[in-house]
């Protein structure tokens, strides 16, 4: 929508958007037509502050986990987990980290990508999280879903697992840094969607899509499209060991409505 094409009231919202809060009503109710203008740039003001806020904060699992979140807890380059040895922090989250790691048994070469627990986030209901999604993942087998290879625990108890070390792109940094046309960004689209009605046929409700947990390499066969993370994933059937009450784990900016709204678990 153009500028000229947008109501008095729209024009008058925007300009109020750019002010400090606390002098956008009386700059509303001089430059208003009438009461009724003034209510709904009013009205559109804060629902907008109320968006503001619903997006910046953390909901749902996030906000528990942000909460309980220990001081940062490294594996150093070079320490030893199960077979492997870790080389490098690759990822972060609120439970825990992602490492590139090396096996170093003598039985093969191979880089994965080590999932572990953070220390202090290790609490019951964090690990059997973590060991469903393993659960997940093992029984999942798609080209365009990152692998499960292994898992085991650290020397101090907590869970890891290792999986499909993916060197790639988020699929918008992706397509953005290359300046894919529509027809290439439909083609990452579909691939994404393979892999998302494979997990779906599975009975595996991913439940937290968004560009960092879709990772996009270049490929012989052109780009490839690998998903990841299936952290907060739901099992149908029955199984509600991941659907706390109260607790709807999701990322605000790529949730569906329905599941911001809690009409879905």
């Amino acid at each position: 929508m153009t500028p000229d094409a947008r109501s008095p009231a729209d024009r008058l919202f925007l300009e109020a958007l750019e002010l400090a809060p606390a002098v956008r009503a009386p700059f509303v109710q001089a430059r208003a037509a009438d009461a009724a203008e003034a209510a709904e740039v009013l009205s559109l003001l804060e629902a907008a502050d109320g968006a503001a806020a619903y997006f910046e904060a953390p909901s749902g699992l996030h906000a528990l986990v942000f909460e309980a979140a220990p001081d940062r807890d490294d594996l150093a380059p070079g320490t030893r987990v199960g077979p492997y040895v870790v080389a490098a922090e690759v990822g972060r989250g609120g439970m825990g980290a992602v490492y590139r790691a090396e096996r170093a048994d003598g039985l093969f070469e191979q880089t994965v990508a080590l999932k572990v627990v953070a220390r202090g986030m290790d609490t019951d209901a964090v690990v059997r999280r973590f060991v469903r999604e393993r659960a997940v993942l093992a029984g999942l087998r798609h080209p365009h879903i990152a692998r499960l290879l292994d898992g085991g625990a650290v020397a101090d108890g907590r869970p890891y697992f290792a999986m499909e070390y993916v060197e790639g792109e988020p699929i918008t940094t992706f397509a953005d840094a290359r300046r894919l046309g529509l027809e290439a960004r439909v083609g990452l689209v579909l691939q994404v969607c393979e892999a998302v009605a494979h997990a779906h046929r599975s009975l595996v409700v991913h439940r937290d899509l968004k560009p960092s947990n879709v990772l996009v390499a270049d490929g012989p066969a052109g780009p490839h499209v690998t998903l990841l993370d299936f952290g907060v994933a739901k099992l149908l059937g029955g199984d509600a060991a991941v659907t706390t009450a109260g607790v709807r784990p999701h990322t605000p900016a790529y949730a569906a409505p329905e599941q911001r709204e809690g009409r879905v678990g």
